[in-house]
This record gives C-alpha cells, sequence and structure tokens, in this order.
C-alpha cells in the first residue's frame, strides 16, 4: 500500500495565494487526492515551501574547509530549521557527494570564492591578482552551479580600510567571462565603491551590500541587481572591527557606520524595489540554522511579514529556478502550528520538515 501525506492547510502556495489542503504521493506534490488504498498520514498546519537560505556555507568552518562528517552536520542543522535549498556562496570544500543524498537539502554551488592574495580570510578563497582574474572566473563558472563568487571588496591595510580589491576594466571583464560560460555573478561588498564597480560591470547579486548609498540604489534598482543582505552577520560587524580600532581606526570607523545604519539602508533598497532575499553567512564563524532570525531580520528593516516570507519562499525559488508548492513539484516543504505571515517567528519552530516526500525523524 503505497504512502500518502495529507497536508490539511493552509497550503501556501504563493505569496497571495493559498489552497486548503494537498497531499505528497511518491515524493511529489498534488492537489488532487490519489485514488485507491493509501497508508494516509496527515500534517495539519501552515504549509510553506522549504526555506531558502540563499547565502549559506556547507563545508566551510572559521579555518576553512572541514572534513563531510561536519559538512553534513551543517546541512542537517540547516534541514531541522526548515531550510531546504541552499545557495551554497563559496565554499572550499567539495560537496557534491550531498546530491546524493535524499536526507540533505538541496544546494546550489557558487565554486570557491575568488579574492585578491591576501585580502581575505586565509584558507577560505582561490587569491589571485588582477592578471588571472578572468581564467580564474571561467573555471569557477564551469565548477559551480551557475554561479560564481567574487570577493569584492576588504581591508587594504596600507590605506587603513576597505578598498576594492579589482580594478574596475579587469572587474567588467570579469563579470562578461562569468555570463559567456552561462553563470551568474555575486560578490561580497562592504564598502561603498566596490558596489558603484560591480553595478558598473554588471553583476547580478551583491551580498551584504551595507555600503549601499542613493546613486548605488539606483543603479542597482534600474539593472535588476539582487542583494542579500545576511543581516545576521552584519550584526557582528562591531566584534569584526574592535581588534582593529587601535591599528586602523578608519576601519573600525567605518565598519561601525555601515553597521548602524543595516537596516536603513536594506530598507532603502526594498523602497526603491531592488530584489532582496535572505541569506544568513552560516558556515566560516557564524553558525547554521539561523534562517528564521534573518527572516525576522527583514521585518525591522519595514518588510511585511509576506514580504519577508517571500524573500526566503516563493520568491527566492523563482529567482534560483527551483519550483515551490506546485503540481508535481518535488515535496520539501515546512508545516508550522502557528501562522508565519502573521509572526514570522514561527519559522524558528517547524512543527515538521518533509523533504523529497519524507518527514524528517524528530521534526
Amino acid at each position: 500500500m503505497a504512502s500518502v501525506l495529507h497536508l490539511t492547510g493552509p497550503v501556501l502556495v504563493g505569496r497571495d495565494e493559498e489552497v486548503p489542503e494537498a497531499w505528497v504521493l511518491d515524493g511529489t506534490v498534488t492537489f488532487t487526492r490519489p485514488v485507491g488504498d493509501h497508508d494516509v498520514t496527515t500534517l495539519d498546519g501552515w504549509v510553506l515551501p522549504g526555506l531558502v537560505d540563499a547565502h549559506c556555507h556547507v563545508g566551510l568552518v572559521a579555518t576553512g574547509a572541514t572534513d563531510a562528517a561536519t559538512a553534513e552536520e551543517q546541512a542537517r542543522t540547516d534541514r531541522d530549521a526548515g531550510t531546504l535549498l541552499i545557495r551554497d556562496a563559496g565554499s572550499p570544500s567539495d560537496t557534491r557527494w550531498v546530491d546524493d543524498r535524499g536526507d540533505l537539502p538541496r544546494i546550489i554551488r557558487a565554486g570557491r570564492h575568488i579574492a585578491r592574495t591576501r585580502r581575505y580570510i586565509r584558507n577560505f578563497a582561490w587569491e589571485v591578482e588582477p592578471e588571472g582574474l578572468v581564467e580564474r572566473v571561467r573555471l569557477e563558472a564551469r565548477a559551480g552551479d551557475g554561479w560564481v563568487k567574487l570577493v569584492g571588496d576588504w581591508i587594504d591595510r596600507d590605506a587603513g580600510d576597505l578598498t576594492p580589491c579589482w580594478p574596475a576594466e579587469v572587474l567588467a571583464q570579469a563579470v562578461t567571462a562569468a555570463h559567456e560560460e552561462g553563470a551568474r555573478v555575486t560578490a561580497h561588498c562592504f564598502g561603498e565603491q566596490s558596489l558603484h564597480d560591480f553595478a558598473a560591470a554588471g553583476t547580478d547579486c551583491i551580498e551584504h551590500a551595507t555600503g549601499l548609498v542613493p546613486e548605488s540604489i539606483e543603479a542597482f534598482a534600474r539593472q535588476g541587481i539582487a542583494i542579500v543582505p545576511t543581516l545576521v552577520n552584519i550584526d557582528t560587524f562591531p566584534q569584526i572591527a574592535e581588534p582593529a580600532r587601535q591599528k586602523f581606526p578608519e576601519y573600525h570607523r567605518h565598519m561601525l557606520d555601515l553597521h548602524a545604519r543595516r537596516y536603513e539602508t536594506v530598507a532603502a533598497a526594498r523602497d526603491a524595489g531592488i530584489p532582496v532575499y535572505v541569506g544568513t553567512d552560516a558556515g566560516g564563524s557564524l553558525p547554521h540554522g539561523l534562517v528564521g532570525q534573518e527572516v525576522e531580520r527583514l521585518t525591522r528593516c519595514g518588510f511585511s511579514p509576506v514580504e519577508a516570507l517571500d524573500a526566503a519562499t516563493w520568491g527566492a525559488r523563482a529567482w534560483l529556478g527551483r519550483p515551490a508548492l506546485t503540481e508535481g513539484a518535488p515535496a520539501d516543504l515546512v508545516v508550522y502550528t502557528t501562522d508565519p505571515r502573521v509572526d514570522v517567528r514561527a519559522l524558528s519552530h517547524p512543527a515538521a520538515v518533509v523533504l523529497r516526500g519524507s518527514v524528517v525523524p524528530g521534526s
């Protein structure tokens, strides 16, 4: 006898659309009641598509690449928090083996970070000089799943502050090369100038984007450049900056300023129509499983609960080319006992997680 999950919703199939019930049969979603004899399990509650963490590093810890057991633990932590689709925004670990595991989230990879020599965290990135950037971008475009991740700025110890890592002309060539390889480009950018440079180069996305100002906001909105703010990471800027207080006071001041206006910056991006998506920057120094907290941070920036949910569900999945809750889609979904459209804090307490059509044990 075939097993069926009966989802007695509401099933939130879109930002402004819900249906009263759905079923899971053979690992996929259907809105037609299955015929015949089935072993039926009912899940009652508000049903969302599996959450998206669009900036998450599986296989990365503070010292660099990790072993498979640690990567698996990270992925399980995200899964148990309801994150069933990850855009891995740069990792030195080969996590392709995860694709063969039906009990772990789906991962869209951006290859490994590409950084300027000695201008990023040790052991994280391929480190190249400008003359090698285009070639490395082509290689990472072929190694990833349709994304390339650049490090756009970092502290320049000679300047004592954040400065762009790449000459604008070379950067434009690199973005063009990625597009020729069929990949989209995103970049780590904290400061103001790198955002102008990446907009001029035709980037597709920016991570963090704390340095957005009216001119770059206008350019991003006009070009449809998305941002993934990683507000739970930006919360740590004071701790990041503190060791530099004496030696690099301008950098210290700059990081504190970017931190202080973080909500205002994201609010301005939203108001201008810039696409904003949820990402936590888990891995490295941040723990996994924080997607609910990141969604809540967006509401502090003026997002309605539904807008914030969209940035982690329907909208994020469409942006990444993955289905939400549609007929025949893989049954990757999360069930809640209270309506997350009323209070997004519900996301941190899933009642059940369903991955590939199976209820995750313990959820």
